[in-house]
């Protein structure tokens, strides 16, 4: 099941996160990079504000340039691949979706052809290779940990449109 798409006003939000180069499907390379990120999160102590999500900045299928992170209550200075900085505020198509993670690339699919047959344009750009996107972002609401039935999970896709 999913909502209906819609635009949606998010604020600037600071975060940290573990920046990363996976190629599809990365699912084996989740749980080991979640957990350098709340051990750095704890750490570092910086006060998780937040829920989790993964950045999507460049995408050349299969091979996705990404950040996996958190909303903090400060901007760090970055080190090795940890990165600091804000998702920018602005105005952003979005979709919710409860169901398991491995649909979410159809539920992507979904957004950006309303996003099209509305209109709308994404702030994003070609890049050297693939697309780069200033914010393109999956937020987890709840995790498998949490909820072990995948039909409850519940995941927000968002991605900032052109200011």
């Amino acid at each position: 099941m999913m909502t209906l798409p819609k635009i949606s006003h998010r604020e600037a939000t600071p975060y940290i996160a573990v920046k990363a180069v996976v190629d599809l499907p990365f699912d084996d390379e989740i749980p080991p990079i979640m957990d350098r990120l709340f051990g750095h999160l704890k750490a570092s102590g910086l006060t998780e504000t937040g829920l989790v999500f993964f950045k999507y900045n460049v995408i050349d299928m299969p091979t996705i340039e990404m950040e996996f992170g958190v909303p903090v209550d400060r901007i760090v200075e970055d080190g090795g691949d940890f990165v600091s900085g804000v998702v920018p505020a602005g105005e952003y198509a979005e979709i919710t979706y409860f169901g398991p993670y491995g649909d979410l690339m159809t539920v992507n699919g979904v957004l950006t052809g309303w996003a099209k047959n509305s209109g709308l344009n994404f702030d994003a750009r070609e890049a050297d290779s693939g697309e780069w996107f200033a914010s393109r972002l999956e937020v987890y609401h709840n995790s498998p940990d949490e909820e072990p039935d995948p039909q409850k999970l519940q995941t927000t896709i968002a991605i900032k449109l052109k200011d």
